[in-house]
């Protein structure tokens, strides 16, 4: 015969249910989250990436602002991109191209080896008015945080 074992015969299994579980642990990686997020924004608002610009963009956009100004007008360009007492005929484009470039399509097309000493730069620029390239010698001097094209 056999013995059928009742639901009685069972051994009792006991849960220890006296761990006690916190949220310290949740609360511990969300202020930690926090304090990323924060930081994250305070790096981005403190330290913008304007200030990560280089001379070197910052002569190539001196050299595209007078270069622009130039071919929009027949007077000197205006104070903001040429150096005061900017002497026209002696500019990077009346050089190569006679002075006469108001109007006409001006692209920058290559600028390299910008090299700063104090307040003063070069760079090689070459240029294109109306399809027609020229390389040259650009001098800028810095006036604030900026540069402006010089004699």
């Amino acid at each position: 015969m056999t013995e059928q074992q009742g639901a009685d015969d069972e051994p009792v299994i006991e849960v220890d249910q006296t761990d006690r579980r916190t949220m310290a642990p949740f609360i511990a990686a969300a202020v930690f989250a926090a304090v990323v997020l924060v930081a994250i924004v305070l790096g981005a608002v403190l330290s913008p990436a304007e200030k990560n610009v280089t001379e070197s963009d910052k002569i190539a956009a001196a050299v595209h602002r007078y270069a622009e100004a130039r071919g929009t007008t027949d007077n000197t360009p205006p104070p903001a991109v040429a150096c005061q007492g900017f002497d026209e005929s002696k500019s990077p484009l009346a050089a190569q191209f006679g002075g006469a470039v108001a109007g006409k399509s001006i692209k920058v097309t290559n600028i390299d080896n910008a090299m700063v000493d104090g307040d003063r730069a070069k760079a090689n620029v070459t240029i294109a008015v109306d399809g027609r390239e020229t390389p040259a010698t650009w001098n800028l001097v810095r006036s604030g945080d900026r540069w402006i094209v010089c004699n």
